[in-house]
This record gives structure tokens, sequence and C-alpha cells, in this order.
């Protein structure tokens, strides 16, 4: 491998494939493996290599088919985004990017911003490679996971001005040209600077691939959303300004609390005789969270609370659960009932779910809980989060807790299920420890730390008795919650998970 021609003109035929942004804004990625060789045949959304960001590691599929020149990077190496990293003889043109051709770029300027938007989107959609999905068939690439077995095909792409003239069939009598489409209209400015939104039922609203997926996993209709785009295009800010109106800060990296699952963490490699010390280069996700915890720590004045509870009740409701027939296929454990409690306790004491937007100076109350779940993986920690977590049954809020954590042992947790968290759960029980001071995760008030349940005497009903005892902890910023409203959410959370029944009578 050679990173000589890594800044040139890509030879006559062979095209590059450069880093992708798969993670939001991130700046960098370390190549972990090598799917394919210099020689090995390649086609469009096949994947070729397992990187690793600050957030998770991604599998990155090729957008065009040919022949592997070289590999840039040996694995192990960081590269920052937009960096070519593969190159592929492709038997056509030259070209210097991931993603169209540069011969693409000028009809479509030439065309208008419509045509444009569409020659650039597609061009970035190719680089990322994550695009979605067309009528003609192609799938869609998802984050993490890569593609399906079966085949893909890219959508035809604009030919150069010179190509478009001598392939174009004869003009079409007038009466065909009278029913031809026209092209759709870019949007009118509002008188805002900022282009209306596109009603409903209308022209499609100008988006680059990226943007689109990200209105979808953000449940934004793209037709409401008002572009400040160059010439009407639907812009990422754009779409995250739709799905929180009120000022959020961007999503941080999360911040290092304990896992609520354990994974198979990857045997410690043996002391080498005669060797005093083993430097570890600090990257990708143990990076993240290094850099997450000081500004969260340094950032937000912590308290935190903590209340020893009975929860034998809620062991022997756990036990009935089991047997349901509606419960068939999920895991039922306490961590679920924690999480059903504690969602409760937000909903009834809803000023917790806020954040601190320091740059407005605001306080931004959320009307959703996107639930985190701390986890263990052997790349690190990483605490993926339940969307609309408030809005789940029990059976719903089980099955998405097991998708959550087995997704995330498999190292396939993706960047977007990860950001937008509003309070996080740390199960330190699993380790055997009774409670913990957790950190907050920067852009969340509280998180809470479920401490391991023991069998020890306590007095019940006037009498010293074995039951099952566990503490709880709650963290939260002192500058948005203060400890009454703490206080609140951490008792309410105790007495759901000491009388369950209090989940019925709540509600």
């Amino acid at each position: 491998m050679t990173n000589s021609a890594q800044t040139g003109q890509a030879a006559a035929g062979v095209r590059e494939f450069k880093m992708p942004d798969v993670g939001e804004g991130l700046t960098e990625a370390e190549i972990l493996k090598w799917f394919v060789q210099p020689g090995d045949t390649v086609t469009d959304g096949q994947v070729v290599c397992e990187v690793e960001t600050a957030k998770a590691a991604v599998e990155l599929p090729i957008p065009f088919n040919g022949l592997v020149h070289e590999l840039r990077f040996d694995e192990g190496t960081t590269v920052d985004v937009g960096t070519p990293i593969i190159t592929v003889d492709t038997g056509g043109p030259a070209t210097g990017t991931g993603g169209g051709d540069a011969s693409a770029a000028q009809p479509a300027m030439e065309t208008g911003p419509a045509a444009a938007a569409e020659v650039a989107g597609e061009a970035e959609a190719a680089q990322a490679g994550d695009e979605e999905a067309e009528p003609e068939g192609r799938q869609p690439v998802l984050v993490g996971y890569g593609v399906g077995a079966s085949s893909t095909k890219r959508r035809p792409r604009k030919p150069a001005a010179g190509a478009a003239d001598a392939a174009a069939p004869a003009p079409a009598p007038a009466a065909e040209r009278a029913t031809a489409p026209t092209p759709a209209p870019v949007p009118a400015s509002n008188g805002s600077g900022a282009a209306a939104p596109v009603a409903p039922g209308g022209p499609r609203p100008l988006a680059k691939p990226p943007v689109r997926k990200l209105a979808k996993d953000l449940g934004v209709d793209l037709s409401t959303v008002t572009p400040t785009g160059p010439d009407g295009i639907v812009t990422r800010d754009d779409v995250h300004a739709a799905a929180a109106p009120a000022r959020t800060p961007a999503p941080a990296a999360p911040a290092p609390v304990a896992a609520a699952e354990p994974a198979a963490e990857a045997a410690p490699e043996p002391a080498v005789p005669g060797v005093r010390e083993t430097r570890i280069p600090v990257k990708g996700v143990r990076k993240a969270t290094a850099q997450a915890m000081v500004g969260s720590a340094f950032t937000a004045p912590h308290v935190t609370e903590f209340v020893t509870v009975d929860v034998t009740r809620t062991m022997k409701l756990i036990g009935q659960l089991k047997q349901d027939p509606e419960l068939a296929g999920v895991r039922v454990n306490p961590l679920l009932l924690v999480a059903k409690a504690f969602l409760l306790a937000i909903r009834r004491n809803p000023d917790v779910n806020a954040s601190w937007d320091e740059e407005h100076q605001e306080i931004v109350r959320k009307h959703y809980v996107n639930l985190g779940i701390a986890a263990a993986t052997p790349r690190g920690l990483v605490v993926p989060n339940i969307k609309d977590a408030q809005e789940k049954t029990l059976p719903e809020l089980a099955s998405a807790l097991g998708e959550l954590v087995g997704t995330a042992r498999e190292g396939k947790t993706s960047p977007a299920a990860m950001n937008g968290g509003t309070v996080t759960i740390t199960n330190v029980g699993v380790f055997g420890v009774d409670t913990g001071t957790p950190i907050l995760n920067p852009g969340e008030s509280a998180i809470l730390a479920f401490g391991r349940i023991r069998e020890q005497p306590w007095v019940h009903k006037g009498k010293v008795k074995p039951r099952h005892v566990t503490t709880l902890a709650l963290s939260f910023d002192h500058r948005l919650v203060d400890g009454e409203l703490g206080s609140k959410v951490l008792a309410d959370t105790a007495a759901v998970l000491e009388r369950p029944k209090r989940l019925m009578t709540w509600s």
C-alpha cells in the first residue's frame, strides 16, 4: 500500500473512493479491516472495508464497479474524511472523486439549480456510500450494516454535454412536446431570506440523499421543511430545526458511563517478559469518550442523589411477566422495569427532560424521551438510545431494549442510533456494583445508575426479613434541575419499583 498518489490526479480509467463522513460531522475514521485486495473485482454496493469512527464501527460499500487498483492506507491507519482510501480501475474516464463524474457537473450547472442539486446530491451519496432507495431497485445502505446479497444498480448519471448532444434523439413532434412534463420550479422565497416549505403533494423538495436519510431517521417530512440552502436546497440544519423547533445543542459523543449490558471483551494481551510499560494509542470510541467525559464534567455542574429501595415485588412481577405469552420471544429482566419506572417518573416530572443551550442561554424542554442505554462493547462504551421511548408499551420497550443491546454487542450500532438522547440509564449492577456517580452525557439533563440487586435483611411490616434490595443513583445538571425536581424523579422511580402496581395507578 502507498500514499504517494493520494493527492494527485488518478490515472486514466481509475476512480478514487474517498473516506466519507459516516457520522454526521465526524472528521476522521480508522480503517479496521480491508475486505478486498488489489486485483479483486468489486461491484457497486459491495462492502470493501470496515472503519471505526468516534461513535461506531461502520462498513463502507464502494459506489462503482471495477478492479481494485490500489489500497491507499494500511489497516489501523486513521484517515481524514475526504481523503481517497482506495482506487478502482473502472475502464472509463479518470475522475478524482468517489461518487459522480466531473463531466456530469458541468451540464448540471448549465441546466439550472434543480439539476445541479440532483447531481451534487448523487455525488455526495456515492462518496458516503449511503443512498436512498430508487425505483430502479437500488438497495438502501444502512450505516454499519452494508447491503444485502442481492444485486444493486445505480441510477443513470447525466452524460457530458457532448455525449448528450450525440446521443440525443430527434426532436419530438409538436403534439408530444406539448404534453411533456415541465421542470419542477425552485421553491419561492418566503420573504425571510429562506425559501418557503413545499406544500405536500407539490414538487419534490430539493435535498441531497444524505439529508433525505437524516430526515427519514428523524421522522421529518421534507415537504414541511423551510429550505435555507442555495437555490432552495434543504440542508442538514434545516432538518434538525424542523425536528426540534427549540434550539438544541448538537449531539455529542457519549460520556463514559458504566455499561448497561456486558459484552464479550477481547482478552487483554499478556505482559511481555522484561517490558515494564505498554502504551495504547487513544483513538476511536475511547478518544471520543474521554473528550466527552472532560467536557461534561467541567461544563455541567453535577449533583448525584441516592436511594436504596426494596424491589422484592418487582422481582416477583418479572417472574410472572416471563410467563406472559405476549412477551414471548423478548427478554424480560430488571432493567426493563427500571426503564419503565424511570419513564413514568419523567412523565410525572417533565421539567427534568431538558437540555441547556449555552449559546442562546435557554433551557430546551423536550416533549419526547430518547432513552439512552449504556452498553459495553469490545471497542469501548456506546450509548445508543430508544427513540420516543415514552410512547412504547411494555412489550415494545422490551423488544427495543433487546435489539439495542444485541446490535451494540455486534459492534453495529449506527451513529444515528447514538444521536439525540435526552436521558440515560447505566446498569452497573451487572458487574456486581452497588451504585456509582455517573457522568452526564453531553446535552442531557439526567442519568440514572441502577445497582446490583442483592438479598439482605430489611424491615418489612415491622419485622426483619430477607428482601431483594437495590440502590439507585441519579446524577443531574444543576443548572436546569434543582434539588427538589431531581429528588422527585428519583423518589418516583424508586416508588414504582417498590410497588410496581403504580405502573397502572400512576399512568
